[in-house]
């Protein structure tokens, strides 16, 4: 089992990165998610919505220009799921990270620009600066 620290740092690992880059990126992500102060903390020692912040910090360590969220609220209760969206506009906003997400939430579907509505594969609709 990984700390949450250790969890963020996995897809370092792959980058060609001194071990002081990856602490400081890894540091940083945690921070962007507001768990500085868990990182040295297990899963389970972990609410729902830090252990979803975790996974969020993890996606953006490598610092990518693209983040899928399958479901990023599903498990989550409504206060969390609130902050985890304002976590994902505000990394959306600041570093210009595209966030597609995958979600059945139309109040999660709300924070989108842009949003596609499928049903059973097809192709319904397309909604144009939905977010708020």
């Amino acid at each position: 089992m990984l700390t949450a620290y250790e969890n963020v740092e996995l897809p370092t690992l792959l980058l060609k990165l001194s071990s002081a880059q990856r602490r400081q990126r890894v540091e940083l992500a945690l921070e962007a998610v507001g768990l500085s102060d868990r990182a040295n903390h297990y899963p389970r020692q972990l609410s729902g919505g830090q252990e979803q912040r975790v996974g969020i910090a993890r996606a953006i360590v490598a610092h990518p220009k693209v983040v899928v969220a399958d479901e990023p609220t599903g498990s989550l209760d409504a206060e969390t799921s609130d902050q985890v969206q304002i976590l994902l506009q505000r990394l959306n906003r600041e570093l210009n990270i595209t966030m597609l997400m995958v979600t059945h939430d139309s109040n999660v579907a709300a924070i989108a620009t842009k949003q596609l509505i499928l049903d059973r594969g097809k192709f319904l609709a397309r909604a144009e600066g939905a977010a708020r």
